[in-house]
């Protein structure tokens, strides 16, 4: 289903950090939130992910548009992830519990989550301790956990900010890949190469 940002305006005091803006973000594309920091891109990430509600306007999936409680958990629990540009992880764990949040794991899915690793260039790190891996496989660690769970919707807050431009590469064709199996991508972003693997671009100034 769609996610429809519609009409939405956010204000904090006196200080309006967007008005009025209208953007739709269909299965299989990826969208990103522009603009420099403190525009309020990842406001509105949180806005659109249900997080935070706006000051003005609605977010709708599908024909849904009043969300209870119940909906938003529902929503997180079974098709929504976040990537946090801090990584997101509990370092004193091992990979297999930061993707899963399972320490032991049948042998069916254990499978599955090799599978996964192999696909985000972590094979064989699943016993690995999280603290001992580098930023861009944290931040890889992150985008497998979307995967592990199936994520229809992902919510990506800069990504490739704390990455050297190998990572950046590497998560950005992660995103695209997921996008392109049919995951709807929104992403907050000031990277301009990110920015380019995009179906569309909502810049904030």
């Amino acid at each position: 289903m769609t996610i429809s940002i519609n009409d939405v305006s956010y204000r904090i005091g006196e200080r309006e950090l967007f008005s009025h803006l209208t953007f739709h973000c269909e299965p299989g594309k990826m969208i990103a939130l522009a603009g420099p920091s403190g525009s309020g891109k990842t406001t509105l990430l949180s806005i659109a992910g249900l997080l935070l509600p706006p000051t003005s306007g609605s977010v709708s999936l599908g024909h849904l548009q009043r969300w209870s409680r119940h909906n938003r958990r529902a929503f997180w629990k079974d098709q929504a992830a976040f990537i946090y540009q801090d990584y997101g992880i509990i370092e004193q764990e091992k990979v297999i519990y930061n993707v899963t949040f399972h320490h032991h794991l049948h042998a069916t899915d254990a499978q599955r989550l090799a599978d996964i690793l192999v696909s985000v260039g972590l094979q064989g790190k699943e016993n690995e301790r999280a603290i001992s891996l580098s930023g861009g496989e944290k931040q890889r660690v992150g985008i497998a956990r979307a995967l592990w769970k199936k994520a229809r919707y992902i919510f990506a807050d800069e990504p490739t900010a704390s990455l050297d431009a190998g990572n950046r590469e590497i998560v950005t064709s992660l995103l695209r890949k997921a996008a392109d199996d049919g995951a709807c991508i929104l992403v907050s972003t000031h990277d301009e190469n990110l920015i380019a693997a995009c179906d569309q671009v909502v810049r904030l100034e």
